[in-house]
This record gives structure tokens, C-alpha cells and sequence, in this order.
């Protein structure tokens, strides 16, 4: 079960929230590792937000207080002065006693968390930012496609990005066999869904492709070994395959990925599933640069827009 976000607040551009737009005002805070975080930090680069919203990363290990910036000089983000992410979850709720997650957005003003609201975080980057997207952004939420975006996204979250986990932290042999049963049976629709079309919904890179992405990238470094999806590796499934590669190869995606704090993140902190903490070699990471044949079957990364 995965924890509500606990902190919901929107920023919105017309000012009927408490958070404004307003640029520079805000700190994405953001593990290189999370699936749920790296979504805000694609999303961030292909709208060129970067000068707007500025970025903190965390360390990939947690300790027992959570995420650190242990990456900054003398261990603390230059940006908010933080040690622990805690800190701003707990100047923001005294009483919070859940996990620090992340992504969150702080407000610089007052140290505090704005919205921990993954979900809603990056299609906000899509609508309420609008105004500060750099000239030739993509359309990632398209009004027209939203109603299909939001079917796609649905099935997806509950039964991959969230399936996964499912898998890897199931109790019982009956919850591990149907969240991966559920899982496969989700990327095998998913497979004959892009065997003909190049992106999920329309003729370019949504929200939609994005939120696959995250974990479709993560696959066979992690899920396949370490939360036992192990039908398939994503390698041995050649739509999915290729599609991962068409998007890795792409502006904002591949080179948003860390695979050392991913790999080291999830073999390490996870010690119920992997209690020597060791970290595996492979896979090897080349083939994501091949040939990925995608282009055949037409559309356009950006639609009308142009890569950051």
C-alpha cells in the first residue's frame, strides 16, 4: 500500500491556491533513483524549466532520518540550507509521522513543502506553467488527448509502476503471483499497443509515455532481480524494447537517467529483500544505445515542438 501524499497543495498559475506560479520561487527536491521523481525531472527539461524551477538531488542511500544532501558541499543543499529532506516536511506538519518522499517541491520562502503530490506535480508543470515553457515545448498533456492520456496512465500505475513494488514487497506467495501475473499481463497489452504505434497516445511523447518510461528504464537493473519480474527481461520483449530505446535516445530522457544511484539506491536500502546489500555488475548498459527501428512507423518526438 503505498502511502497518500500527504502534502496536496497546488501551484497554480492563477493565484487561487497558496502557491503561486512564480519563478525562482520553488526547489524541486529529487532522488536520481525514484521512479516517481524522475518523471518531474524529465517533464522539467523537455518544457525548459530548468531556469524557472531550480533542481536539488539527494543522496541514493537513505538512513534512518531519509533523504540526505549528503551530494552538497559540507552536507547540506546550497539552495535551502538542508540537511534532511525531514526538515521541510516536518517545518511544514510538526506532527507528520509518515515516510520524507520524494519528489516535493519547497518554497524557498519559507523552507516548507509545497506539494509532494507526484501525480499532479508534473501535469501542473504541463498546464500551470505554461507561461514559462521554453519556445518550441511539447504539448505532454494535450486537452484533446487528456481523457485517453488519463485511461492509459491508470492501468499503467496500477499495474506497472505500482506493480513492480507489488511484486518486489509482496507477503505471500498469493500477492506476489497476482501483482505479477497483473504486471506481465499489462506489458503484454502494452507490447501490442506500440507494435503499430510508435507512442502511446497520439503521434508524440505524452505524459503517458513518460510515466512507462520511469520503470520501463529501471526493468532489468533492478525489477527483474531484485522485486522477482522475472517472466521476461524488458530485453526479451521486443516492442517494449525498442520503444524504451526510441525514448532513452531521446533529448530529456536517457540523459536524465542515473543508473549508478539507481542500482545503488534500490540494492542498498532495501535490506528485508537483499540483506548482504551488495550491488549487482550488470546488466550491460550498451544496448540502449542501438538501433531501435521506431521511426518506421511515424509521429514525432515533439509533434510541432522542438527537443531542449
Amino acid at each position: 500500500m503505498r502511502q497518500a501524499n500527504r502534502f496536496t497543495e497546488r501551484i497554480t498559475a492563477d493565484g487561487s491556491s497558496a502557491y503561486p506560479v512564480e519563478p525562482g520561487r520553488y526547489r524541486l527536491v529529487v532522488s536520481l533513483a525514484c521512479p516517481w521523481a524522475h518523471r518531474s525531472v524529465i517533464v522539467r527539461r523537455l518544457l525548459g524549466l530548468e531556469d524557472v524551477i531550480s533542481l536539488g538531488v539527494v543522496d541514493p542511500i537513505r538512513d534512518e532520518r531519509g533523504w540526505r544532501f549528503t551530494l552538497d558541499p559540507r552536507g547540506r543543499d546550497p539552495v535551502t540550507g538542508l540537511e534532511f529532506l525531514s526538515e521541510a516536511y516536518l517545518a511544514t506538519d510538526p506532527d507528520f509521522d509518515g515516510r520524507f518522499t520524494v519528489p516535493a517541491v519547497i518554497d524557498t520562502t519559507t523552507g516548507k513543502v509545497a506539494t509532494n503530490d507526484y501525480p499532479q506535480l508534473t501535469l501542473d508543470l504541463s498546464t500551470q506553467w505554461r507561461r514559462h515553457h521554453r519556445a518550441g515545448a511539447p504539448e505532454l498533456y494535450p486537452e484533446r488527448l487528456r481523457a485517453e492520456i488519463d485511461e492509459v496512465n491508470a492501468g499503467v500505475f496500477r499495474d506497472v509502476n505500482q506493480g513492480v513494488y507489488r511484486c518486489g514487497f509482496a507477503r505471500s506467495q498469493e500477492a506476489y503471483e497476482e501483482a505479477f501475473d497483473a504486471l506481465f499481463a499489462r506489458l503484454d497489452a502494452l507490447s501490442e499497443r506500440l507494435r503499430e504505434r510508435r507512442y502511446l497516445v497520439g503521434d508524440s511523447i505524452t505524459e503517458a509515455d513518460i510515466r512507462l518510461f520511469t520503470t520501463l528504464v529501471r526493468f532489468d537493473a533492478v525489477y527483474h532481480g531484485h522485486f522477482k519480474c522475472n517472466r521476461h527481461k524488458l530485453t526479451e520483449l521486443p516492442v517494449l524494447w525498442a520503444y524504451a530505446r526510441d525514448l532513452f535516445q531521446t533529448p530529456g530522457f536517457g540523459d536524465t537517467v542515473d543508473f549508478d544511484h539507481i542500482k545503488r539506491h534500490y540494492y542498498r536500502t532495501h535490506p528485508g529483500i537483499n540483506p548482504n546489500g551488495l550491488v549487482p555488475a550488470g546488466p550491460d548498459l550498451s544496448g540502449w544505445h542501438t538501433e531501435h527501428g521506431r521511426e518506421a512507423l511515424g509521429g514525432s518526438a515533439f509533434g510541432e515542438g522542438t527537443a531542449p
